[in-house]
């Protein structure tokens, strides 16, 4: 896969992993888990670069005696998503273009 394709498609699962409530590092790779494979240093390269982006903020509490890193969608990060489900909608219509005559022989 492109590498600009899977760093944007990442992104994107990072911002919905978050989108109905706050979220840490951990929990998010848990939670992406039964779709994609995702080390802890690529998930906080990802989260550092939504942050500077404006997509996600993030606010340290303690926990169990440390501090953890809590993430928050905000409404960039909502467009974002808004915005790659229109994508999304082109890149399919693209693919059945691509595939057609696959589909047609078979």
């Amino acid at each position: 896969m492109d590498a600009q394709l899977k760093r944007g498609l990442l992104d994107i699962c990072v911002l919905a992993a978050i989108k109905g409530e706050d979220s840490y590092g951990y929990r998010i790779i848990k939670d992406l888990r039964p779709y994609i494979e995702l080390s802890e240093s690529t998930l906080y390269t990802i989260l550092k670069r939504l942050e500077t982006a404006g997509m996600l903020t993030v606010r340290t509490t303690e926990h169990g005696g440390r501090l953890r890193k809590y993430y928050h969608i905000t409404g960039e990060g909502l467009k974002r998503i808004e915005d790659f489900k229109l994508e999304w909608k082109e890149l399919l219509s693209i693919y059945r273009f691509v595939t057609k005559k696959e589909e047609d022989n078979a």
